[in-house]
Order: structure tokens, then C-alpha cells, then sequence
């Protein structure tokens, strides 16, 4: 039965990408759908791309160790979603179909500041494909443990069967499939985060006296200060660290590619309002399944070896086979959601980026369509090979660094990553005429080489200050060296001045 609603969902997915395949006929339509998504389906995959296995298995997990101090990760996230949508969002769809009429990120930042040598485009592009294999990691990683919790699947397998689906449907539909299989996805996400909490809650005897168990249980579990397993108070670098996470939005390029695809840009602000809908009620049942959980699973003598695992063990307990495997099947949704956009955004950096940009410019754009689609299964066969490394040996003892065996700190790096790297360009590069094209490669290199340096040398050393949150001394330092080099520089030229004027005047109701 669980096999069963697992393989129709699967078909479902290829039958989306099967559909789209035709209507996938250029490189505008491939990376951008034409820029024709409406509304709902801009807003939902764009947020179902953002959260990825994390919002259900990361997130949870982190709070099921240590209580609702873990929820400033949440909150962080909230509050840069919505300035996201609210800054970025307009702005980025108006200037990037003025700039040239740009289909990518590196497009329009090598667009945005007429770098002719394609110097931007290629440090773009680098930064994407290494940080989006760390990305598409964390996915495939999350998947063997979904199917190894649910099938019992060896590791190796359930990651290769992963792979192959999204690979699939990716393969064939591009962007018009990414964005329809991600809006049936983060509608299963909603409705899985919900059914969980509110059953234990019936279970328990309604919502006042669970959460009075769970207080009685441990004082701390409900406490936004005090880290519910330790007893410590959680101390402001960590503080820093979680709000920290709302940064990254403005450095996504998975994210910021659904601005730049809405058929009108006046759809933005509803867009903005779903997206902030969906991601508040899911975060906030997130945060209810792990404490409502941790209380569920002490009651009832459940043994929890792996907390990332929780919402699938809770799933297994409280539901009849069946509805527990469309329960679980939102895990592998919102999986496939993430790992389907970072793939085509990687092979979208390699191929229209790099290949016909710098490589092969006469080539054609059915062959660089060709390329893409190749990108795609290279990108997931790396990403494979990369994440076999944390597998368990026959013993069940992992091998391989601790940094490959969690999804929240791949995820974790990858979203710190690319917040610092193109965050603070993004928002000046909207925003700020004076910058230059020498600030904006200046910063972007700062930026992301601040994120490895800081993860895994930095980060080692006892002074408290090396334990915040790499995003953060990486967007800081990205930030300062783009203002400070670009107001050392020529200023831009009056032609780039020009069209920063225009977009700044133009309506929204003269974008198409």
C-alpha cells in the first residue's frame, strides 16, 4: 500500500515533466517559462523550492533537540521572505527584462554592469554549480533517509532512486515543470504539516492540555531563550547566527528566478501574500510537530536514534499505513521541489552561462538546450557520489565527515553560501547606481570565499566570535567591499546610469 501511493506520485511527477516537454522549445521557456507563470504557481514554488527536506526533516529535528530556541531560525526566515518579496521581488522582474531581457542571475548581473569579457558571468556561475552540488547534496541525502525509514532501503539505493526521478522530470519539462510539480508539492507540504499536530493534539486531549503536558514535561521545550536539552540560555552569537538565515533569501538564485518568470510584474504583491501565507502556517506546524513530538514520543516509549527522522517516525505511529505514506510522500515533495530547481539553475549557470556565453557563442539554441539537459544528470551523478560518502557501513557506523551525514548543515552551508556571495550584489546592484562592475566582482569573490574560509577553518577555533553563522561575516565583508571598491572606481558609464533611471520610473503595468 505504501509502495503503491509512493510509485503513483512518482508517475505523477514524470507525467508533469512528460507534459511540459513540448512546450520547453526555447531557452526562455526552458529557464524561465516564457515569463508566463501566474501568480499562485509563482508564489508556491518559489517557497516549496526555498524549504527543500530541510523544513521537514532539518528544521524539526534541530528543534526536537533543543526546543523553541531553535525557532529563531524560523522566524529569521519569515521576516526575509517577506522583505524578499517586498524589496527584491518588483525591482528584480522590471530591471531584469529591461537588462537585456535576462533569463538568469549571472545574466542579468553581466547584463547589469555591461561586463563584456564575461568576467562576472564566469564567478557567477563557479559559485552556483559549487554551491548548489552541496545544495542538491543535502536532497538526495535527505531521500535515503526517507526511503531507508519507510522501505528499508540501503542508503545507496534510495539515493541513486531519487536522483533518477528528479533528473526525469527536470530532464524533459525544464521550468514549466520545476514550477507545476513545486506548486502540487508545496500544497501536499501545507497539508502534511497540518494533519500531524492537530492528531496528536486530538490524541492528547485537545490544544490547552497537550501543551500543558509538554510544559510539565520540560519547562524548556516552550522557551524562545533556553536551549530545552542543556538548561543554558542561548547566547547572542546564536541569536545572530538564526535571525541570520533571512539574509540568504536575498542571495537565491532557485528564489529570485521565480521573480523574474511572473507574467505580470503587478502580480508580485499577491504573489507575496500566498508566499507569506504558506510559509508562516508550514513553519509554524513545523515548529508544533518537533515539540509536539518529542512530548509524543517519551509518552509512548518511542526510541528516536536519528531526530532528523521525526516527522516520518510520528507519521508511522499515529496513521494507518496509507495515509502515512502520503504523509511522508510531502517529505519526498518537498525534496524534489528544492533539488529539481537547483539542478536546473546549475545547468542553466553551465550551459547558457558559460557554454554559449563564453565557450561556444555560435552555438545554437537547441544544442545548448542539449547541454543543459546533459548538466542535469552530471550535476546529480556528482552529487551522488558526493553524498555516499556519509553513508553507514554494513555495521550501520558512519563514514565520512559529519558535514555530509546531516542535512541541516548542508543546507545550512549552502544557503550561507549563496546568501553572502549574491545577497548583498543583488540588492545593490538594484538599488545603488554608483555600484561597479569592479565592486560587484570584488564583493561576490569576498563573499563567497568568506563562507569556506569560515566553515571549515574559522569556524574550529575556540574565540566565540568564530561560531556565528558563516553567512554572516560573509554578507558583512561582501557588502562593505562592494561600496567601498565601486566608490574607489570610474564611476558606471552614463548608459548604465540611464537604464538604472528608467526601470526606477517605469510602471509595473508596462512590464508584460
Amino acid at each position: 500500500m505504501v509502495l503503491t501511493v509512493f510509485v503513483l506520485y512518482l508517475l505523477m511527477m514524470l507525467g508533469i515533466g512528460a507534459y511540459f516537454s513540448k512546450k520547453a522549445n526555447s531557452l526562455s521557456a526552458y529557464y524561465l517559462g516564457n515569463r508566463g507563470m501566474n501568480k499562485w504557481v509563482v508564489a508556491m514554488s518559489a517557497q516549496a523550492s526555498d524549504m527543500s527536506g530541510w523544513m521537514l526533516m532539518g528544521l524539526p529535528g534541530a528543534i526536537f533537540v533543543s526546543g523553541f530556541s531553535e525557532a529563531w531560525i524560523g522566524i529569521g526566515l519569515v521576516i526575509g521572505t517577506y522583505f524578499n518579496w517586498k524589496i527584491v521581488g518588483r525591482r528584480l522582474r522590471k530591471y531584469s527584462h529591461v537588462c537585456g531581457d535576462s533569463i538568469t542571475l549571472p545574466d542579468f548581473l553581466s547584463n547589469r554592469f555591461r561586463d563584456n569579457k564575461g568576467i562576472i558571468r564566469i564567478i557567477a556561475s563557479i559559485f552556483i554549480l559549487a554551491f548548489f552540488l552541496f545544495y542538491t547534496v543535502s536532497g538526495f541525502v535527505a531521500c535515503a533517509k526517507l526511503f531507508g525509514t519507510i522501505f528499508n532501503m540501503d542508503y545507496t539505493t534510495g539515493l541513486i532512486l531519487g536522483a533518477v526521478v528528479v533528473v526525469s522530470y527536470t530532464f524533459m519539462g525544464g521550468f514549466f515543470a520545476v514550477c507545476w510539480t513545486d506548486f502540487i508539492q508545496a500544497s501536499m507540504m501545507l497539508l502534511a504539516v497540518i494533519i500531524v499536530p492537530v492528531m496528536i493534539m486530538v490524541g492528547s486531549g485537545g490544544f490547552a492540555s497537550t501543551m500543558d503536558a509538554v510544559n510539565a514535561q520540560n519547562p524548556y521545550l516552550m522557551s524562545l531563550f533556553t536551549n530545552a536539552t542543556t538548561g543554558k540560555a542561548i547566547g547572542l552569537i546564536s541569536l545572530i547566527s538564526s535571525l541570520a538565515w533571512g539574509l540568504g533569501y536575498f542571495g537565491m538564485p532557485h528564489i529570485l528566478v521565480r521573480f523574474m518568470s511572473i507574467k505580470n510584474a503587478e502580480e508580485i504583491k499577491h504573489s507575496r501574500r500566498i508566499a507569506m501565507t504558506w510559509v508562516i502556517v508550514c513553519l509554524g506546524a513545523v515548529i508544533m510537530i518537533a515539540l509536539l513530538g518529542r512530548y509524543y514520543v517519551e509518552v509512548n516509549h518511542i526510541s528516536v536514534t536519528d531526530p532528523e527522522r521525526i516527522f516520518m517516525i510520528l507519521c508511522q505511529s499515529l496513521c494507518h499505513p496509507a495515509v502515512a505514506a502520503i504523509l511522508m510522500a510531502a517529505i519526498l515533495a518537498a525534496i524534489m521541489s528544492t533539488a529539481d530547481s537547483q539542478l536546473l539553475v546549475s545547468a542553466s549557470a553551465f550551459s547558457n552561462d558559460l557554454y554559449k556565453n563564453i565557450f561556444r557563442k555560435n552555438a545554437s539554441n537547441k544544442e545548448v538546450m542539449w547541454v543543459s539537459r546533459i548538466i542535469v544528470a552530471v550535476i546529480a551523478i556528482v552529487a551522488v557520489i558526493v553524498a555516499m560518502q556519509g553513508a553507514p557501513s554494513a555495521d550501520g557506523v558512519k563514514q565520512g565527515k559529519s558535514f555530509l551525514d546531516v542535512v541541516m548543515s548542508l543546507v545550512s552551508f549552502a544557503w550561507g553560501g549563496f546568501g553572502a556571495t549574491f545577497g548583498p550584489i543583488v540588492l545593490l546592484a538594484l538599488f545603488w547606481k554608483r555600484t561597479t562592475l569592479a565592486g560587484a566582482i570584488s564583493g561576490m569573490l569576498v563573499g563567497g570565499i568568506t563562507t569556506f574560509v569560515w566553515k571549515f577553518y574559522l569556524s574550529g577555533l575556540s574565540a566565540e566570535i568564530f561560531q556565528i553563522y558563516e553567512l554572516v561575516p560573509g554578507f558583512v565583508l561582501s557588502f562593505i567591499t562592494i561600496v567601498v571598491v565601486s566608490a574607489l572606481t570610474k564611476k558606471p558609464a552614463k548608459e548604465i546610469t540611464d537604464e538604472f533611471d528608467a526601470v526606477e520610473h517605469l510602471h509595473l503595468s508596462d512590464i508584460k
